[in-house]
This record gives structure tokens, C-alpha cells and sequence, in this order.
């Protein structure tokens, strides 16, 4: 039998050595070519090798896909895959009454029981705890060492393919082809054939589990989404962020020089950035994160467009060096995938709780731009507005992502190189022979923006650095009423940015109404959905996404006073909502989420009705 379905949320989860994310990403990367909206949620453990078989070690992969616009991987789960005890104890929360829970019984001896922290004797599986589930125990294990057993691997060769058993016993559930996966096997294991056959031979032996196992009669079907015509990938927020920079870079005319240090969840950008050598992207791992801005700047001071990137911890180290660039003038782009904090905090979890210390977060009144991308895809147009401003404006500029957006994917559709606008270094002009004109480096034009000279240039010689500098000439200046005159000129000029920004406007809802829910980051998905839910609802209720966070957009104040409440979800303990209520003179409403997970859209939902 065969159920139409418009979306569907899907949850694998096990120790994290069973291969969940890879799981989890071909599922994903089959649905997408099968026209299906796709958003997806990969959940870490924070321990690089967490004892297996406990709560800790959990690794989860979740996505919801469907024939409709997605804009979350989903509050609830419809569908469990729990590879051990442990799995289904951490995720249970997050699944439906009456979902499906397909579990590995192998993963449910009592050594599993026990590591996952249940009461002895009690088994999940065997003590009707689960009755509000529709429960289907599979013994994965078992079932995979069967297909293996003239394969010639031995036991923990076999059992590491036991994610692909699951991979296609779910393919069959909901009429999926197998070929998008073999193909990948196939080339992931090109060298290793042994390997090859074995992964395929498992993929489908799932695929005819499905087939053939009585208990398991349904199957569904999610027809393709209404997406705008033109070319996919799906694509997550680091890897949007890398081809951002190289295409913006390509429309400056100028070099890319990325230099960095690993740090999770930034680290996938630099490997990113390292395969496309072919556009002459320079790639540097520096030995701290110091040396990694540094590099970057002397990158922009030789005519290149520096970029660093890292999370809050780096973007500490990196304070000195980024005030050293906002006193420069010079071209840099930071980019901040952040992660819960203080110190070391939750590596793989997310969090917002960087927007101060991409606005204070360094000595002395340094300003510069700071704009926040709201979803994978949108990571690489935003990327490219960073680069932009960074160029034309003189400047370095904070892009702040956070580790939901860099880990998870959606469909995104590839751009036409013709509608990406032309970016225009403002360079200076080498003299002619002859002339006697003094060239001043801190001279300024209409946008308050010096020109940019570099080493070499014939006639152009002057002085930059880290110690104040007199008013046009650069020169070394200590007089107190020349730095005063150059503060204020610097937090000017970035003031002036927002007369060379686009209006904030409603992304949903009406302009004037009960509620407004200003959000920045990728709160945006869950308050989108909220938002859709509730105006369906008949609720008078509006969406505003903030993209650039300093300066703010010259329309907000309007918009702002065009609703009764403002409320301001976020993942901090409320920073946004702090500036706008000490700029903008009213009572914004915090809702705050600091559990290094994401808002879920009913989450939002409920708060509103609250308010209303």
C-alpha cells in the first residue's frame, strides 16, 4: 500500500561510529535530486570518541523533506532510527505520538541498557513503554552480517556497513532509488573494492528487508517541491560561505588569501577553500589563531582580500590584530561560525551569544560592519555582501554564522555569474611622471572612505599603522584633539554605511499589526514557520530578518513603531534585544534559547499567543 505524503521528518541516530551523518547525507542528497525542499539538522557529540554505547557518544542526523517550501528540519520527528539504547533514550523526546521507531535490537543487549543508563531489566523494546509508538525492531546487526557472510571481511569490517542496511531499508519505506548511493559507494570505495561490493551488497540487502519483511506493509511517497526553476546542489553554510568568497572576489578582480586555525565549526571552511586552487585561492593554516589574522591582513595590505575565519574562542585571540585593521582602513573579512560558549563551551552545539563581541569586542572604540547570514544557502550571497562592503568601504567586517547553519544543508540553486553585481576596489592611482602632488592615505571621498594604495606603487609611498595617525597625512600623532576628530571619524564612516544599504522590509505578514518578530541568524527558518502557521491561524502577526546587524538598516525605527510588540527570539540571553531597546527607545521582548540547540518553530508559536 502506498500513502501521499507532503513532508516527513526523519531522525537517525546512534553511537557515533555507526555512520549516522553520512547516512543522513546520502538520504538527503537523494531526496534533493529528486526535486524534493530538503532542510537538515546534524547533531555531534562533543567528545571526539565518547565511550560507545552511552548518551554521550549520540550522534544524530535530522531532516525533514517534502513537496512543500522547508524551512526547518522539523520540531518532531515522524520517523526514529536508533541504532542502540542510547539513541532512543537522548531523541525520544523529539518523536511524534505514533511515530515510527525503526530500532536496531542488537543495539539493546543489556551491556547497551546499561551503558544508556535504564533500569535493569528495563528494555524499552520489551516493556510496552513504547505503546504511543509504532515500533519496528529490526536486528540490523544480524541482518548485515548475514549478506556479508561469503564477503571474506571480518566481523568489525562487516558491522561497519550495517548503516547502509538502514540507508536502504528507509530508501524502501519511502520509494527512493538506490542509484544516487551506489554511485557514491562506488566512488567512495573506487580503490577498495572489496569494500565497494560489500557497502552495496548491505544497501541492498535493506532495500529488500523492506520488500519482504511482513510487519512493514506501507509505503510513502513525497512528490517533488515547488521550487523555482533553475539548476540544484544542496549545499551547507561553510561550503556556501567558501564559493562566496570566491565569487566575490572574482567580480573585485582580486586574490583570495584565506588564513586560519582549525576550529570546530569553522574548521570545513578552510578544506572547503582548499579544493578550488584552480581560482587561485590561497589557503594558510596558520600556527595560532593570531598569525592567522595577521597573514590575512598583510594579504589586504599587499592587494589581495584577506579573510580569517573561526568561533568565538579564535575571534578572542583575534582582537588585537582586528582593531590594528579597523585603524588601517583596510579590506578583512572575519567570519565567526559560532558555537556555545563561555571558553571551550559546547564545540558542536550552536548558539547566537557572539553578536556582542562582534560589536564591542575589542580595546578602545573600534567599530566595524557586522551582517549575519540566515541559512545555508543564503550564506553565499551574504558572504558576498560581506566582501563587498569590506572592499568598497575600506573595512574589515564581521560575518557571524553559527554551527546549525555550517553543519546543516538545503537545496540551493546556482546563480548566474552575470547577476552577481561587479564589486569595486577603490585603488589609488599611481602618479605621473613629474608630479609633485603629496599623497595622503587618509584622505577621504563621499562614502568617507580612503583610497587604497599598495607597496610598489610608483608615488605612493606613505604611512599606516597601529599607533593614531593625524587626519589625511597618517602621520604619527599623539594631539588629543586629533584623535578625538579621528574616533569619531571612524565610527562616521561606518555609520555611513547604512545610507548605502537596502531597506529592512516585512518578509511575512502584514507592515503594521499585534506582533512583530524581529529575528537575525538562523532563527530565521523556525520564525518563518511560526510566523506562516500563525497568519494561517488568522493572527495578526509580522516577520522582519535582520541581515545587517551594525549599522542597522535607516527603516528599522519605522517599521518598529508600527506594531504593538516586538518580540526577539534568539540563542543568547538577549543582546540583540538589548541594543534595540537602548537605540530605538521601546519595550522588545526577549525569547531566549541557550541549550546549544535550535529554536523550534512552536516554541515561537507559543510565545506569540502569549502575547496576543
Amino acid at each position: 500500500m502506498e500513502t501521499q505524503l507532503k513532508e516527513v521528518t526523519i531522525l537517525f541516530a546512534g553511537d557515533s561510529g555507526d555512520g549516522i551523518q553520512l547516512t543522513g547525507g546520502q538520504f538527503t542528497d537523494t531526496a534533493a535530486q529528486l526535486g524534493n525542499d530538503v532542510s537538515t539538522f546534524p547533531n555531534f557529540p562533543a567528545e571526539i570518541r565518547a565511550p560507545i554505547g552511552t548518551l554521550a557518544g549520540v550522534s544524530g542526523f535530522q531532516l525533514k523533506f517534502g513537496s512543500v517550501n522547508i524551512y526547518t528540519p522539523g520540531d518532531e520527528c515522524d520517523v526514529m532510527v536508533a541504532m542502540n539504547a542510547a539513541a532512543l533514550k537522548a531523541n525520544l523526546s523529539t518523536l511524534k505520538k505514533g511515530g515510527i521507531i525503526i530500532a536496531n535490537e542488537s543495539g539493546f543487549d543489556s551491556k547497551n541498557l546499561r551503558l544508556a543508563k535504564y533500569d535493569e531489566g528495563a528494555n524499552p523494546l520489551e516493556n510496552h513503554s513504547l505503546e504511543d509508538y509504532e515500533v519496528h525492531k529490526v536486528d540490523v546487526t544480524k541482518l548485515t552480517r548475514e549478506a556479508l557472510k561469503d564477503s571474506g571481511l571480518g566481523q568489525k569490517e562487516m558491522d561497519r556497513s550495517k548503516n547502509m542496511f538502514v540507508l536502504g531499508f528507509v530508501y524502501w519505506i519511502y520509494n527512493r532509488s538506490l542509484d544516487n548511493s551506489i554511485n557514491f559507494i562506488s566512488t567512495k570505495f573506487g580503490k577498495k573494492p572489496e569494500l565497494r561490493d560489500a557497502n552495496i551488497a548491505v544497501l541492498k540487502a535493506g532495500y529488500h528487508f523492506g520488500d519482504t519483511a511482513e510487519a512493514f506493509s506501507t509505503r510513502y511517497e513525497i512528490g517533488p517541491a515547488p521550487l523555482p526553476k533553475g539548476t540544484y546542489r544542496t549545499i551547507n553554510g561553510n561550503q556556501a560561505i567558501g564559493l562566496g568568497l570566491i565569487a566575490a572576489t572574482q567580480k573585485a578582480g582580486l586574490e583570495l588569501f584565506y588564513g586560519s586555525y582549525p576550529i570546530t565549526p569553522a574548521s570545513s571552511l578552510l578544506h572547503e577553500l582548499a579544493k578550488h586552487k584552480n581560482f587561485g585561492v590561497k589557503t594558510y593554516q596558520a600556527e595560532d589563531e593570531i598569525a592567522a589574522i595577521c597573514s590575512a591582513i598583510g594579504a589586504s595590505f599587499g592587494g589581495a582580500l584577506g579573510v580569517t575565519g573561526s568561533s568565538g574562542p579564535g575571534i578572542a585571540l583575534k582582537g588585537e590584530a582586528l582593531g590594528l585593521a579597523v585603524i588601517l582602513e583596510i579590506p578583512l573579512v572575519v567570519v565567526n561560525v559560532q558555537r556555545g560558549g563561555p571558553s571551550t563551551g559546547l564545540p558542536t552545539k550552536t548558539e547566537q551569544a557572539d553578536l556582542f563581541q562582534a560589536l564591542y569586542g575589542r580595546n578602545g572604540e573600534a567599530p566595524l560592519p557586522v551582517i549575519a547570514t540566515r541559512s545555508p544557502a543564503d550564506c553565499f550571497e551574504t558572504t558576498i555582501e560581506a566582501c563587498r562592503m569590506a572592499v568598497e568601504h575600506m573595512t574589515p567586517v564581521i560575518l557571524l554564522s553559527d554551527g546549525y547553519i555550517a553543519n546543516g544543508s538545503e537545496p540551493w540553486k546556482f546563480p548566474q555569474a552575470k547577476d552577481i553585481p561587479v564589486i569595486t576596489p577603490p585603488m589609488a592611482k599611481e602618479k605621473l611622471n613629474g608630479s609633485t602632488e603629496e599623497f595622503l592615505p587618509y584622505k577621504r571621498d563621499d562614502k568617507l572612505v580612503r583610497k587604497w594604495a599598495l607597496p610598489g606603487m610608483k608615488g605612493l609611498q606613505h604611512r599606516i599603522g597601529g599607533i593614531e595617525k593625524e587626519n589625511e597625512t597618517g602621520n604619527v600623532s599623539y594631539d588629543p584633539d586629533n584623535h578625538e576628530f579621528m574616533t569619531k571619524l571612524r565610527a562616521e564612516r561606518i555609520e555611513k554605511i547604512a545610507e548605502y544599504l537596502p531597506k529592512l522590509e516585512i518578509d511575512n505578514g502584514p507592515e503594521k499589526g499585534d506582533v512583530l518578530i524581529l529575528g537575525w541568524g538562523s532563527t530565521y527558518g523556525s520564525i518563518k514557520t511560526a510566523v506562516r502557521d500563525l497568519l494561517a491561524e488568522g493572527q495578526e502577526v509580522s516577520h522582519a530578518h535582520l541581515r545587517h546587524v551594525h549599522p542597522l538598516p535607516k527603516n528599522l525605527g519605522e517599521i518598529l513603531k508600527n506594531f504593538k510588540h516586538v518580540l526577539i527570539p534568539e540563542m543568547n540571553m538577549g543582546q540583540l534585544v538589548q541594543i534595540i531597546r537602548s537605540k530605538y527607545l521601546i519595550d522588545a521582548i526577549g525569547l531566549n534559547k541557550i541549550k546549544g540547540m535550535p529554536f523550534s518553530s512552536s516554541e515561537i508559536k507559543n510565545k506569540v499567543v502569549e502575547l496576543i
